[in-house]
């Protein structure tokens, strides 16, 4: 169905997130695995102790039309009748297992790296946002330390005002 190599690249672009999650779709694992999308879905439900739902779920019907309008590569999912699953990085490799065919055993390798680079890329990404956060809280700090210190200095270049009374007697009338 394809070559036994499919470059990292291609993988990690298969990597989704939906309902706040890392998956890849069916179809994209078949494809990589080397072997039709109904053979991968058929030997899940013939394993489906093997899959929590932590490992695999069922896509609704919104999210396969925005999967599908979002992944040109996913074209032919947009007139399947059937919704799609997604697959979590250990689902991803449980399917390998349970496919147990050469091209499956040495893709889930390169599946797993791709999992384990994409978690490394929002690792790095969360240390600047952290210190980027933690700096705008001292910028908050100094401004308002800026404010007072202007605020004293506007209080001290404005003349006094004159609220002495005047010395003598006042008649009333």
């Amino acid at each position: 169905m394809l070559s036994p190599v499919i470059p990292f690249e291609s993988i990690k672009r298969k990597i989704l997130t939906i309902r706040d999650h890392k998956v890849m779709l069916d179809a994209d694992l078949a494809y990589i695995y080397g072997v039709s999308t109904k053979r991968l879905n058929e030997q899940v439900k013939r394993n489906h102790e093997r899959f929590p739902k932590d490992f695999m779920f069922l896509l609704t019907k919104e999210e396969k039309d925005e999967v599908v309008a979002i992944c040109d590569h996913l074209e032919k999912l947009k007139f399947s009748p059937n919704l799609p699953y997604a697959f979590t990085e250990y689902g991803a490799v449980m399917v390998a297992s349970v496919l147990n065919t050469p091209v499956a055993i040495q893709m889930s390798v390169q599946v797993v790296r791709a999992f384990i680079k994409l978690r490394e890329i929002i690792a790095t990404h969360k240390e600047p946002e952290y210190r980027l956060a933690e700096l705008e809280g001292k910028v908050d700090k100094h401004d308002e330390e800026i404010k007072m210190i202007l605020e004293a200095i506007h209080q001290l270049m404005t003349p006094p005002q004159n609220t002495r009374r005047k010395v003598g007697f006042i008649k009333n009338e």
